[in-house]
């Protein structure tokens, strides 16, 4: 008896959404407009920069299949902009952009997220395609062993995240002039560039010039005539960033305080 009056109850809620969901949905004549589906079916708004497209899901939808690379490429092929960019030139031959772009979350949201784990399986994934060579098989098989059993450089990467090259993106970045090689992986994370653990130099040292290099205005009559004036050390070398600086920030001078004038 209990068991047949919970069967009655489910059909009932049952029918109860079936009505609900008819009378809101759209009549059948507007059902039979493709915008009409789309707006029925869609997770949510575009971003701003893709919102002419609210009503065309075709344009990077392929049905059965989904998002589609060759979608974006009709667009974006010839975006001088990010393919002739240093840090941005990796977009000609990837071939998948919907792991890092993602839509539908609104036009506020910027529809960009890098994601440097997606990287790391789009690589591999394109070192295993029918197409490949088997000098890339080999490849992909030793980067693969390679992060499997090698652990992190430190907390903040995967050994996944490792494996990537970071100077062919970020070689323009490179504050240190290669002076610690091209393997950032080693200090840095992906999701930052500060490093938590970092401990400068003690206040005393006198060696700031082995990594730090003086602005151009250092090397021209400014630095005489204000910046070493400033500081009231009109005696001091361009080399000899004790003198003013302290450790806490480039623009923090001793006997100054907080001094910006560049």
């Amino acid at each position: 008896m209990k068991r047949n009056k919970r069967t009655y109850l489910v059909l009932s809620a049952a029918a109860l959404v079936i009505v609900v969901v008819w009378l809101l949905l759209p009549s059948q004549s507007a059902l039979k407009q493709p915008a009409t589906w789309q707006r029925v079916a869609s997770p949510g708004p575009l971003s701003a920069a893709h919102a002419h497209l609210e009503n065309n899901c075709a344009a990077c939808h392929t049905p059965v299949k989904g998002i589609e690379a060759a979608n974006c490429i009709v667009c974006h092929a010839n975006d001088e902009s990010i393919l002739q960019r240093q840090p941005t030139s990796f977009h000609a031959s990837i071939s998948s952009c919907k792991e890092c772009h993602l839509e539908h979350q609104g036009r506020a949201v910027r529809a960009t997220n890098m994601d440097h784990y997606a990287l790391v399986e789009i690589g591999l994934r394109q070192l295993k395609d029918d197409d490949a060579d088997s000098e890339s098989e080999a490849l992909r098989e030793h980067l693969v062993a390679w992060a499997n059993h090698r652990s992190s450089p430190h907390a903040h990467i995967t050994p996944d995240e490792a494996v990537l090259n970071c100077a062919t993106c970020h070689l323009n970045d490179d504050r240190h002039f290669q002076l610690f090689g091209q393997d950032c992986a080693q200090c840095h994370a992906t999701d930052r560039w500060t490093i938590p653990e970092f401990q400068h130099p003690s206040p005393s040292s006198t060696d700031c010039a082995q990594c730090h290099q003086a602005p151009p205005s250092h090397y021209m009559m400014h630095f005489k005539m204000i910046s070493a004036r400033v500081a009231g050390k009109p005696h001091a070398r361009v080399d000899q960033c004790f003198q003013c600086h302290q450790t806490t920030s480039w623009n923090d001078i001793k006997g100054a305080g907080w001094y910006k004038h560049h």
